[in-house]
């Protein structure tokens, strides 16, 4: 089966096995795993933060800065598509009891403009207590539902610009920000700097087998640790899978670039093919989105059938993630299928 749900489908190598099996452990809660503390003193250090806390997953590192950054009742700006709002089971109402106002962008992109006219313009006439105060901004690189669209290191400059001059805190959904790199060539000190909190994810993409982490102030993470054990966090002997996280920060970054040219070749194969809408010139990382002139869900089912699990969403809309454990050969074998898929459908659907 070629995989192209999703890159956090990898298996760890083995050479992140071994690591994993020799690595020296404590109790994390304690904050004595030495790997655990190892792991978040690297990922300060790529990311240019005092301090960083490993959790489990990608949406719990979001949802603690939500919580760190907030009250209840506060604001928080986001793009429309961002997967803090689709994808973690609206978390941000239930946990922390933030209000989202969204910004619509374009690809999961959006500009200063954009943020200002989403801040309510005070006025003496108006009582200040009616709207939900706004607290913080979040932005999203590389952007999933975007297609894997990359942020321009300026254009990301401007618009926390002006989230400082409505005086919010800023939160980066880095989970494929190591994508976003390969792809600009942009560093990861670079994308952070502008960013009081960062999160970034070892599963997707890197190969390790679980956890994510958020960087940023020493207070705001020591704040954050709170709500990481609150938000049932706490890992004991940790250091297993955060030896895997390290290992993929060490010897698998520099493997991203080639998940980037393989979804660029997926992509330009694609866009030549009956039935297919897609301009390549839009894949920028890992992720392909594309549409199918058919039903999405019956593209995805003949694809599994004949060796290829890719994602439907929605009536037409098709995802396809590359990542380490997919080959070039197995990026021309998909096309293949594809094309295959698509003939047999359009021949199966009436005139």
């Amino acid at each position: 089966m070629i995989d192209l749900r999703s890159d956090t489908v990898t298996r760890p190598t083995p050479a992140m096995r071994e690591a994993m099996a020799s690595a020296e452990v404590g109790d994390d809660v304690y904050g004595d795993d030495p790997t655990v503390n190892a792991l978040e003193r690297r990922t300060a250090e790529l990311l240019g933060k005092e301090d960083a806390v490993f959790v489990p997953t990608g949406s719990m590192s979001n949802q603690i800065a939500l919580r760190s950054h907030t009250e209840p009742g506060d604001l928080v700006l986001i793009e429309a598509r961002a997967h803090v709002v689709l994808n973690e089971g609206g978390a941000g109402a239930a946990l922390s009891g933030v209000t989202m106002r969204t910004i619509t962008g374009e690809r999961g992109l959006f500009g200063p403009d954009d943020v200002s006219d989403r801040i309510d313009r005070l006025h003496p006439f108006n009582p200040t207590t009616l709207g939900s105060p706004p607290t913080l901004l979040c932005v999203e690189n590389s952007h999933n539902a975007g297609g894997g669209s990359v942020w321009p290191l300026d254009r990301l400059g401007a618009v926390c610009a002006a989230g400082r001059e409505h005086g919010l805190a800023l939160h980066l959904d880095g989970a494929r920000l190591w994508h976003a790199c390969a792809a600009s060539g942009v560093e990861p000190i670079a994308y952070a700097a502008s960013f009081d909190t960062v999160s970034v994810c070892f599963s997707k993409g890197l190969g390790a087998p679980m956890g994510s982490a958020l960087a940023g102030p020493a207070g705001v993470i020591r704040r954050a640790r709170r709500f990481k054990q609150q938000f049932g966090g706490g890992m004991r002997q940790a250091g297993i899978v955060a030896a895997g996280a390290l290992h993929a920060l060490d010897h698998h970054r520099g493997d991203l670039a080639c998940d980037v040219e393989h979804a660029r070749r997926l992509a330009a194969g694609l866009a030549r093919l009956d039935g297919v809408r897609l301009d390549a010139a839009t894949v920028e990382s890992n992720i392909v989105r594309f549409e199918v002139a058919g039903d999405a869900g019956a593209f995805a089912t003949a694809c599994h059938e004949r060796g290829v699990h890719v994602l439907p969403n929605g009536r037409h809309g098709v995802r396809a993630v590359l990542h380490r454990d997919v080959s070039g050969g197995q990026v021309e074998a998909a096309l293949e299928i594809f094309a295959s898929v698509l003939e047999e459908l359009a021949a199966a659907s009436p005139p």
